[in-house]
């Protein structure tokens, strides 16, 4: 069987190989900077008019198109728009039915004469959605049809033969980013919002709340300050998920210091085993490092980064534990450069 080396590439050397696909990159570039000077008032009304949608976007298309469009609808949902795709195909057999007074649909066609999704104009005008066009020529069915035509303008295909899909599905869905981004920044849309359309995935975990991943109830020990060693870890035994580590709180039950595995191991290494009979806030570790309730998870590894420890308390508004987040419970979200 050949190898790759020895299966003719269909160009005369490598190098051939590497200028021609330079070549595609330098024509979609250039495709985009194109469309970034042609783009007008248009964008911006278009993305007023999507904040300002009560109802949900649909956005269809066709084809590659229609590819484009898929992209361009999870991205809206992503950053805060109730968006969903919808394929002209199927639409035209009963789907039109997701398409409701008060929505906004944004159809994608090169050309503007995609039969599929021009059969779709007079019922969307007939249900009361606003219609949003995105095409190379405002003068086409579809840029007529519209209430709003962001026009893409003419763009030389990077396919030598001019007939794939290339520089204008790159430069259409670059103009879809641009233009839910800016619906976004209309939102005011923030990283914790991000986080709620996220919750899986390193990003999304991070940019959670600490509430959200820091052990509660019995997943967490604490106790008075004022209670010797021994006291303490023999109150807390029993069957319960242990952490590294013992909350120690004043009279007030503010947060007053912490105790952990590795403490306990020090005063053995030491031959300091009659502190074990000594108050805990005598061997505890004042004033620990800690984060309020509310703050992003990000915060929370930052914190245990820089300070290297493994456990951090979460406290209440007034400094008063309320749960803890061990580093075990953060495997998946500390980035591999910051792991030790």
């Amino acid at each position: 069987m050949a190898t790759v080396a020895e299966t003719s590439l269909g160009w005369e050397t490598e190098a051939d190989g590497i200028a021609f696909a330079r070549e595609v990159l330098r024509i979609e570039a250039q495709a985009l900077l194109q469309v970034r000077d042609r783009i007008d008032e248009t964008i911006a009304r278009a993305a007023d008019l999507i904040f300002r949608c009560r109802g949900s976007v649909i956005v269809t298309g066709m084809g590659k198109a229609g590819i484009v469009g898929q992209k361009l609808a999870a991205t809206l949902a992503s950053t805060g728009t109730a968006a969903f795709p919808l394929h002209p195909g199927e639409a035209v057999h009963g789907d039109l039915g997701r398409v409701r007074a008060g929505d906004v649909v944004i159809a994608l066609s090169q050309s503007g004469e995609t039969d599929e999704v021009l059969r779709l104009l007079p019922s969307i005008h007939r249900l009361g959605a606003m219609l949003v066009a995105i095409t190379t020529r405002s003068t086409s069915s579809l840029g007529r049809a519209a209430d709003l035509c962001i026009t893409l303008g003419p763009i030389e295909e990077a396919c030598p033969l001019g007939l794939a899909p290339s520089a204008s599905t790159t430069a259409m869905m670059a103009l879809g980013d641009a233009l839910a981004l800016l619906v976004s920044r209309l939102r005011d849309f923030r990283a914790e919002d991000f986080a709620m359309n996220h919750p899986a995935g390193m990003l999304g975990r991070s940019l959670s709340r600490v509430e959200d991943v820091m052990r509660t109830g019995k997943r967490f020990r604490v106790a008075r300050a004022d209670l010797s060693v021994r006291e303490v870890f023999v109150g807390l035994a029993g069957p319960r998920r242990r952490s590294g580590a013992v909350l120690i709180v004043d009279e007030t039950e503010r947060l007053a210091g912490i105790f952990t595995d590795s403490d306990l191991a020090r005063l053995f290494e030491q031959r300091q085993e009659a502190m074990l009979d000594r108050p805990i806030r005598e061997v505890m570790t004042p004033d620990p490092v800690q984060v309020v309730v509310g703050s992003s998870v990000a915060s929370a590894i930052d914190a245990m980064r820089d300070k290297k420890i493994s456990e951090l308390p979460v406290v209440d508004r007034v400094g008063r534990p309320v749960g803890l987040i061990d580093l075990t419970d953060l495997i998946g979200l500390v980035p591999a450069e910051s792991e030790e």
